[in-house]
């Protein structure tokens, strides 16, 4: 049965646009437990790629897509933050929104996982000149030095599908917009970020701690 999306969202996000009061009154609409669950999925879900520190004190959270020219554009940006916030740790989830080659890319970035090159393969799809398809993502992928034929075959595990599914269905749930989307602690930003202001979006969640 469909979960009631935007109370969803506001029990765990700050940012979405109502008055508080409704806020908490939807938010009472869903048990602890399940809010804690969505949660764990969005932060903590143990097949989700991550880069930077595993054990940090912080935590950002970035729904992407390879063919998302924000996603492009912030991915500098985003390695700059990791680069000077050793205690960070970012996780990825990985929405082909933009189409066959979008998802063809994802479920690669998701099979690299195997070969442990999930953050190699992540920045240079980010950084490549030209649609992510096919053709351009194998490229890629020879490029970082993935053996091409295992990650062909690791792409068709179920559990590939299975976790693109769940990281869309999570921000069907939370209500995100669309890519790049960042979260950290109880706040989500749909959109291009500064190192600065990703920064600042870290810096509140740990204050919040």
């Amino acid at each position: 049965m469909p979960r009631p999306l935007a109370a969803i969202a506001l029990a765990l996000l700050c940012a979405l646009p109502l008055a508080p009061a409704q806020a908490q009154a939807q938010a009472q609409d869903h048990s602890a437990a399940e809010i804690a669950a969505i949660k764990q999925a969005v932060f903590g879900s143990p097949d989700l790629p991550a880069m930077g520190n595993a054990q940090g004190d912080a935590v950002l959270v970035e729904f992407s897509d390879y063919n998302c020219g924000f996603c492009r554009k912030n991915a500098p940006q985003v390695a700059a933050l990791l680069e000077s916030d050793p205690g960070l740790k970012l996780v990825v989830h990985e929405i082909p929104i933009f189409g066959e080659g979008s998802r063809f890319a994802a479920m690669a970035a998701l099979a690299a996982q195997a070969q442990g090159k999930y953050p190699e393969f992540h920045r240079a799809l980010m950084a490549m000149h030209g649609k992510a398809e096919q053709a351009s993502v194998l490229r890629v992928a020879r490029e970082v030095g993935l053996d091409v034929a295992r990650l062909q075959r690791d792409m068709q595990a179920p559990e590939i599908t299975q976790r693109i599914e769940r990281s869309l269905e999570l921000a069907d749930e939370i209500g995100l917009v669309g890519t790049p989307s960042f979260i950290a602690g109880d706040r989500a930003v749909f959109g291009y970020l500064s190192k600065a202001e990703l920064a600042e979006l870290v810096a509140e969640a740990r204050a919040a701690k």
